[in-house]
C-alpha cells in the first residue's frame, strides 16, 4: 500500500483537501513508494491562520519558556538522528553516514536556538542627556516562512526555523515535494518536546503554495535555499509583497590548486567535495583550476581516486555515493557529459550508462571527470548539480583567480597550498561568501552565517549565526527621559529630599 504524506497544520496532521497528490520515488528503485498532498491556496491559508493565532501568545512567550521547549527538542532530535536518516536515504537516496551527517549539521542550528538569549540581548546607553536612556532591543516578525530545497530535507529546514521560533515567530515550512517526510517526522518531534500547536506548520506542494506564501499578507518573512532562477523569484516576489526575504541560489564552486599544494590531499578534497552526496550539494566543488605543471599529476591522482568509489543503494553500508534524486535529474546531469567532448572537454571519466546489478531501474549515474575544459563549455557554465567534476587549467596563480572571479556565481571557493601569503591573498581576492583554505567545503559552523556572493544570494542577511538573529528580528530603540524624583508632585512622598 502506498503511504500518504499530509500537511501539519496547527499541531496535528491534517489531510490534504486538494485531490492533487504528487509522488515520492525511492531513488534506488525508481518505484514510487509515496504520495505526497499538494496544498491548495485555501490550505496554504489556513496554515498561515494557524501560525498567525498561535503567534499571539507565542511571541509573547518568556525566552525560558521557549529555550526549554528547544533543548527538549534537541534531545530528541538526537535520539532518533538514525530514524530521520533513514527517512532522508529512502526519499533522497543519499548513503545512510550523509544523511547522519545532515541531521548533525542541522542540530548545530538547534544548539545555537538553545542559546538564543544571548542573542537576543538588548544594548543600553544611560545618561545620554540629562536623565534620558536609550535601549535598543530586537523583538519577533511574526508569521515567516521556508521554502527549502530536496538536497537537504533536513538540515536545510533547520537552518531556518530553530532561530525563528526561538526568536518569538511561527512558522510554515514549505519543503521539496521529492521528499517530505523527513519533515513531518520533524514536526512530530517538536509537538513531543511541547511546542505549541501552530507555531511550526508544514505545507506540502508545488508553485501553488510558494506564491500563495509570497503574497500573504500575514507572511512577514521569507527563507529560501534552491536554484538561482527561482532565488530570484523569490526575492522579486516576497519584496514586492513587503516581505524581509533571504534567498540562496545556485552554485559553481572553485577549487584553486597552487603548485606547492599537497597534491594527494588536493585530489582527496576534489573527489569528496564533487562526488560526495552524488554532487547534488550546492557546496560541492564542480570546478576545479589547477596552475601550472601539477595539472596532469593532479587528474591522474583524481580519477585513480574517483574510479575506486562505491556506487549503491544508500542502505547498503558499502556505498559511497548514492542514486540521483529522480530520473529526469538523472538524465539531464548525464546530458551535461555526453555533450562536453564536443564542446572542448576532454572526458576523462564517463560515469553515464551506469547501473547497479538488481536495482537496474534506479537513477543511477556514475562518476565523470572532465578535463581542459573551456569556460564557454555549458558543462562549466551551468549548475549541474550532480558528480561531474571540471578541471581547469591556468598558468599562473592570477589568472586562476580572475577566473573564479568571472564567474557570475560566488557562493563558495577553496585554495590548496602550503603557502600562508598566497592563502591570505585569496581569501581577500577572491569574490565569494565562503573561503576555504585547504578545505574544500567551507561550510560555516552554526554560529557564524552562510551565504555566498552575486546570483548565489539575493537579499541583505546571510542564513542562521547572527545574520539569522538578525533576519528573523526587527530593532527598535526606545528613548526614555524620567523625572527626578525630588521633583515628585506635592502631595506624593517618595522619601526624597524635595527641591520645592
Amino acid at each position: 500500500m502506498t503511504k500518504i504524506v499530509n500537511h501539519w497544520i496547527g499541531g496535528k496532521t491534517v489531510e490534504g483537501a486538494s485531490g492533487t497528490y504528487g509522488p515520492v520515488t525511492d531513488p534506488a528503485t525508481g518505484a514510487v513508494t509515496t504520495k505526497v498532498a499538494f496544498a491548495s491556496v485555501d490550505e496554504v491559508d489556513a496554515a498561515v491562520a494557524a501560525a498567525q493565532d498561535a503567534y499571539a501568545t507565542w511571541g509573547q512567550s518568556s525566552l525560558a519558556q521557549r529555550t526549554s521547549i528547544l533543548f527538549r527538542f534537541r534531545a530528541l532530535l538526537d535520539a532518533h538522528r538514525d530514524e530521520i536518516a533513514a527517512l532522508i536515504t529512502a526519499e533522497h537516496g543519499k548513503v545512510h553516514s550523509d544523511a547522519l551527517g545532515e541531521v548533525a549539521r542541522g542540530l548545530e542550528i538547534v544548539d545555537l536556538a538553545c542559546g538564543i538569549t544571548v542573542q537576543l540581548k538588548g544594548e543600553l546607553s544611560t545618561q545620554v542627556a540629562t536623565r534620558v536612556d536609550v535601549a535598543s532591543i530586537r523583538q519577533p516578525l511574526g508569521v515567516v516562512a521556508g521554502i527549502t530545497p530536496f538536497n537537504f530535507p533536513a538540515m536545510v529546514p533547520m537552518w531556518m526555523f530553530p532561530l525563528a521560533i526561538a526568536c518569538g515567530n511561527t512558522f510554515v515550512l514549505k519543503p521539496s515535494e521529492k521528499d517530505p517526510s523527513a519533515s513531518m517526522r520533524i514536526a512530530e518531534l517538536l509537538s513531543e518536546a511541547g511546542l505549541p500547536d501552530g507555531v511550526f506548520n508544514v505545507l506540502h506542494g508545488d508553485r501553488t503554495a510558494v506564491d500563495r506564501l509570497l503574497e500573504h499578507p500575514d507572511v512577514k518573512a521569507v527563507s529560501f535555499v534552491g536554484s538561482t532562477p527561482i532565488a530570484r523569484h523569490i526575492h522579486t516576489t516576497a519584496a514586492a509583497n513587503g516581505k524581509r526575504v533571504q534567498a540562496l541560489g545556485g552554485a559553481k564552486n572553485h577549487m584553486l590548486v597552487l603548485p606547492d599544494a599537497d597534491l594527494d590531499a588536493a585530489a582527496d578534497a576534489a573527489v569528496s567535495a564533487a562526488y560526495g552526496s552524488a554532487g547534488e550539494r550546492c557546496m560541492a566543488i564542480s570546478a576545479v583550476v589547477a596552475v601550472g605543471a601539477i595539472a596532469d599529476e593532479l587528474v591522474d591522482k583524481i580519477r585513480e581516486r574517483a574510479e575506486k568509489i562505491k556506487i549503491g543503494p544508500g542502505d547498503d553500508p558499502a556505498s559511497e555515493m548514492g542514486p540521483l534524486i529522480t530520473a529526469a535529474h538523472r538524465d539531464k546531469v548525464a546530458s551535461y557529459v555526453k555533450g562536453a567532448a564536443e564542446e572542448g572537454c576532454e572526458v576523462v571519466l564517463d560515469g553515464t550508462g551506469y547501473s547497479v546489478e538488481g536495482y537496474e531501474d534506479g537513477h543511477w549515474i556514475g562518476l565523470s571527470l572532465l578535463d581542459r575544459v573551456p569556460t564557454t563549455a555549458k558543462a562549466y557554465q551551468d549548475e549541474i548539480f550532480g558528480p561531474v567534476l571540471c578541471v581547469l587549467r591556468a598558468d599562473t596563480y592570477e589568472e586562476g583567480v580572475a577566473l573564479i572571479n568571472a564567474s557570475p556565481f560566488g557562493n563558495g571557493t577553496a585554495v590548496f597550498t602550503r603557502d600562508g601569503g598566497a592563502a591570505r591573498r585569496f581569501q581577500l581576492e577572491v569574490e565569494a561568501g565562503m573561503v576555504g583554505v585547504n578545505v574544500p567545503i567551507p561550510v560555516p559552523v552554526g554560529y557564524h552565517s552562510f551565504g555566498g556572493w552575486k546570483d548565489s544570494l539575493f537579499g541583505d542577511h546571510h542564513i542562521y549565526g547572527n545574520d539569522g538573529t538578525h533576519f528573523y528580528t526587527r530593532g527598535k530603540v526606545v528613548t526614555t527621559r524620567w523625572p527626578d524624583p525630588s521633583e515628585a508632585p506635592a502631595g506624593v512622598d517618595l522619601g526624597f529630599p524635595r527641591n520645592h
